[in-house]
C-alpha cells in the first residue's frame, strides 16, 4: 500500500478548504471534548476524504465517480459531486438504513442497492467502475481519503489546545487512521483509542493476526462500519504504539445514542455514538486529569427512534 503521512493530511487541508465545514468542539466537562463531526455535510466527517480523492484525481471523466457504501461515505460522494458538478453512482447494501438512501436520493445520486453486506455493493461497483470509467471513491482504504479524514485531527489539536487522547470509532479504519496522522507531531501524538462494536471487531482482529483478516458483520452499526476486513492503509498506520483497541456491545452503543440525545441534545446515528460507548461503558477509563476528545463521527438516522433504540 502506499504510505500516507502527517504532510498529506495538511495538503488535504489546503486543498479541501472552503469546501467542508470546521466542525464546533464542546467542551462537555472539564478537559473533556466532543468533537461534532456529524455536523459535517452531508452528517459524517466522510466528505472530508471524498472532496480530496476527487479534487486529488485533476479532471475528472465524463462517467464521473463511483462508489460503495454503508451510506454515509456514498452521502458524502453524492454531495461533493454535486458541488464539482459531475455524476455520482452509489452501490449499498440492503443493510443501508431508508433515511441514507433517501438522502443519496436527494443528493441526485445514482443509486443501486444490492448485496447484504458492503463487500457485495463493494464488488458491484468496483464490476461497474471497470465498465464505465468512473472514478472510484473508495470508503476508507485509499491515500487521499484517509488524508482527507486526517483533516478532522488537526481541528481537534488547534481547537483543544491539545489532548491526551482521542477516541474514535473504527469500521474500515480510514477515519482513525487519518487521524492518527493528523495529530501526530513527529513520531509523537495523543493517544488514539479505536472502538469498535463487538460484532464487527476488524482492527482488534487485524491486531491480533498480525495482518486484516475478514470478520462477520451485524449488529446495531452495521450500516456504518459494516467494513468485513480493515483496511490496508490502517492496519499500516493503527498497528503503531500510539493505538489502544477497545470493543462495546450494541447495548453499550445504544445507551450512548441515548445520552448524546437525554444529556447534550446531540442526534447521533448509532454509528456516531460507539466512540462514547467506550467511554461510558468503561473499556477506556480516562486517568485523572487526562484531556480526552471524542469524535461523535455521524447523524443520518431518524430521530424518532431515539426513543426506542
Amino acid at each position: 500500500m502506499t504510505a500516507v503521512t502527517h504532510e498529506d493530511v495538511l495538503a488535504a487541508a489546503g486543498r479541501i478548504s472552503g469546501l467542508v465545514l470546521r466542525t464546533p468542539v464542546l467542551e462537555i466537562s472539564p478537559g473533556l471534548f466532543f468533537k461534532l463531526e456529524l455536523l459535517q455535510h452531508s452528517g459524517s466527517f466522510k466528505v472530508r476524504g471524498a472532496f480530496n480523492r476527487m479534487l486529488s484525481a485533476g479532471s475528472l471523466p465524463d462517467s464521473g465517480v463511483i462508489a460503495a457504501s454503508g451510506g454515509n461515505h456514498g452521502l458524502a460522494v453524492a454531495y461533493a459531486a454535486k458541488v464539482l458538478g459531475v455524476r455520482a453512482e452509489i452501490f449499498v447494501p440492503e443493510v443501508t438504513s431508508p433515511v441514507k438512501v433517501a438522502g443519496l436520493g436527494a443528493l441526485g445520486a445514482h443509486i443501486t442497492q444490492t448485496g447484504a453486506i458492503y463487500s457485495e455493493a463493494a464488488e458491484a461497483a468496483a464490476k461497474r467502475g471497470a465498465e464505465t470509467g468512473a472514478l472510484a471513491v473508495h470508503a476508507y482504504d485509499q491515500p487521499e481519503v484517509v488524508a482527507g479524514q486526517g483533516t478532522t485531527g488537526l481541528e481537534i489539536m488547534e481547537q483543544t489546545g491539545g489532548v491526551d487522547t482521542v477516541v474514535v470509532a473504527v469500521g474500515g479504519g480510514g477515519f482513525a487512521a487519518g487521524i492518527t496522522l493528523g495529530t501526530a507531531h513527529g513520531a509523537a501524538g495523543p493517544r488514539i483509542v479505536a472502538v469498535e462494536p463487538e460484532r464487527i471487531p476488524t482492527l482488534h482482529q487485524a491486531l491480533r493476526a498480525g495482518r486484516p483478516v475478514p470478520v462477520k458483520v451485524g449488529g446495531v452499526a452495521a450500516d456504518a462500519l459494516g467494513a468485513t476486513q480493515l483496511g490496508g492503509l490502517a492496519f499500516e498506520i493503527l498497528s503503531g504504539p500510539r493505538v489502544e483497541s477497545v470493543l462495546v456491545s450494541d447495548e453499550a452503543i445504544v445507551a450512548a445514542r441515548r445520552t448524546l440525545w437525554a444529556r447534550h441534545r446531540v442526534v447521533a446515528e448509532h454509528a456516531g455514538a460507539a466512540a462514547y460507548a467506550g467511554l461510558l461503558s468503561g473499556a477506556y477509563t480516562p486517568a485523572p486529569g487526562e484531556r480526552v476528545a471524542v469524535v461523535v463521527c455521524g447523524s443520518n438516522t431518524d430521530p424518532a427512534t431515539l426513543a426506542t433504540t
